[in-house]
């Protein structure tokens, strides 16, 4: 009987081409350092969390600027633990607020308000110039068609671009 280790070993495909592997970790040190670079530039300029600063885009393109938690959680790809946590700091602040979903006693939805659209109106410019700064402006036209293109293959089929996040 073969052990997991002698399949593995077995199946050469699975191993990654020489390629591959130098695309992979390109991919991840950008994606971290890209990552990095948004946050830092958020924090400082507003305040915010590039997780906080996708919360209030998500809700700002919403219908009277109010998600269902459970929908924000999953178009963000978030656990709703994770969404918890970072609504109630944006809560604290003033940015947002939780109300119970009309209908749905068990249901509780995420409005921005009034303070967290006007920082979000203010933050907007700058991540925006950082976020060309930091790729859109390094890339060729058909590198950045390319990346999208390859990351619409990625991304989960129920999570909307964000035109107002870039």
């Amino acid at each position: 009987m073969a052990t997991d280790q002698q399949e593995a070993v077995a199946a050469p495909e699975v191993w990654l081409t020489a390629d591959q592997q130098r695309h992979w970790r390109a991919y991840l040190a950008g994606a971290a350092r890209l990552t990095e670079t948004l946050n830092r530039q958020l924090e400082q300029d507003s305040g915010l969390s590039l997780s906080e600063y996708e919360i209030l885009v998500r809700l700002s393109e919403a219908p009277d600027h109010t998600v269902r938690m459970s929908e924000l959680a999953a178009s963000l790809v978030h656990s709703r633990s994770r969404i918890t946590h970072t609504v109630t700091r944006l809560e604290r602040s003033g940015l947002v607020r939780r109300e119970n979903c009309p209908g749905d006693g068990r249901g509780v939805n995420c409005r921005l308000t009034d303070a967290g659209y006007g920082l979000l109106a203010a933050a907007a410019p700058g991540h925006a110039r950082a976020v060309r700064d930091a790729l859109i402006d390094r890339l060729t036209d058909s590198q950045l068609n390319a990346l999208g293109e390859a990351m619409s293959l990625v991304a989960p089929p129920d999570v909307p671009a964000s035109p107002a996040s870039s």
